[in-house]
């Protein structure tokens, strides 16, 4: 992947296509052309993957929408580049799933998609899962493990995998390490990439599996199986936020929407909700 993270928050990435125009426009110019019965409140079109994300939407919508003259109607999908792909069409108002590593590969691969990202939400860590290891000790030679295919998020599994002293990569690869980058290998595990979505089912199949956190919560991996060790926190790049199209980052609903997403009420529902699995960032403690 190409450019810095920090460029594409709180930016717009140049290049839309005129057939993406269509439909667009900030969500109250939207609601005024289109004859709103009630100009006090701005339903926004939400895309999101069901945990956390599409949970702490609903929170949002049910206690604090409202006050702020908004509604959000929650589009929830089960695969991650769907939600970029309506959002750039027109079909949505923002979505809420992804990291900048994930939306900078999806920009490259669709140069007219004119998406912006806003801010950091939450960070979940990557887990690495096992049914039948207790430990990493537990962990023969030769193992199995899995790790999603895109490749910002193989690049956090194999990283976890590192610090983990499971396996050595190439210097040089920050960012886009495959297994291919895999310098060192004590134990000779096998590296097998699996779509994100199906990594948890991999489990039966495989020794261990570095699983996203929103797909780990999904599948009750937590309690249902062996977390091995977990990704660092602190300074973390792959926190999950918000993503507009770009001509919407300084409008109005969007910033009241991105207070509420940063809202104390919003960090305390996470952290009760999830026990430190979901972090909040941003916001009043940053």
């Amino acid at each position: 992947m190409t450019g810095s993270a920090n460029v594409l928050r709180g930016i717009a990435v140049a290049g839309a296509a005129a057939v993406l125009l269509a439909g667009c426009g900030s969500p109250s110019e939207r609601a005024a052309d289109n004859g709103d019965p009630d100009d006090d409140v701005v339903t926004l079109r939400v895309g999101a993957t069901p945990l956390p994300h599409a949970e702490v939407l609903e929170f949002v919508d049910d206690e604090l929408a409202a006050e702020a003259g908004l509604a959000i109607e929650v589009v929830e999908y089960t695969d991650y580049n769907q939600p970029n792909a309506a959002l750039a069409e027109g079909e949505l108002d923002a979505n809420y799933y992804q990291t900048v590593p994930f939306l900078e590969e999806y920009l490259e691969g669709n140069p007219g998609a004119d998406l912006a990202y806003v801010a950091d939400v939450h960070l979940e860590a990557f887990g690495l899962y096992s049914q039948d290891a207790e430990d990493l000790d537990g962990l023969s030679e030769g193992a199995e493990i899995a790790v999603p295919n895109d490749s910002s998020n193989m690049d956090r599994a194999l990283r976890l995998l590192e610090e983990q002293d499971l396996i050595t990569l190439a210097d040089g690869t920050e960012g886009q390490a495959s297994e291919s980058d895999i310098e060192d290998n004590p134990l000779d595990v096998t590296i097998t990439p699996v779509e994100a979505a199906q990594l948890p089912r991999s489990l039966q199949d495989v020794d261990a599996a570095v699983v996203n956190g929103n797909y780990a919560l999904e599948a009750d991996l937590p309690e249902t199986a062996n977390a091995l060790a977990w990704e660092e926190t602190e300074d973390n790049p792959y926190a999950n936020g918000l993503v507009v199209r770009s001509e919407d980052v300084e409008s109005e609903d969007v910033l009241r929407f991105n207070e509420l997403l940063h809202s104390q009420e919003v960090r305390d529902f996470m952290e009760e909700r999830w026990q430190g699995i979901v972090i909040p960032v941003g916001g009043t403690e940053e």
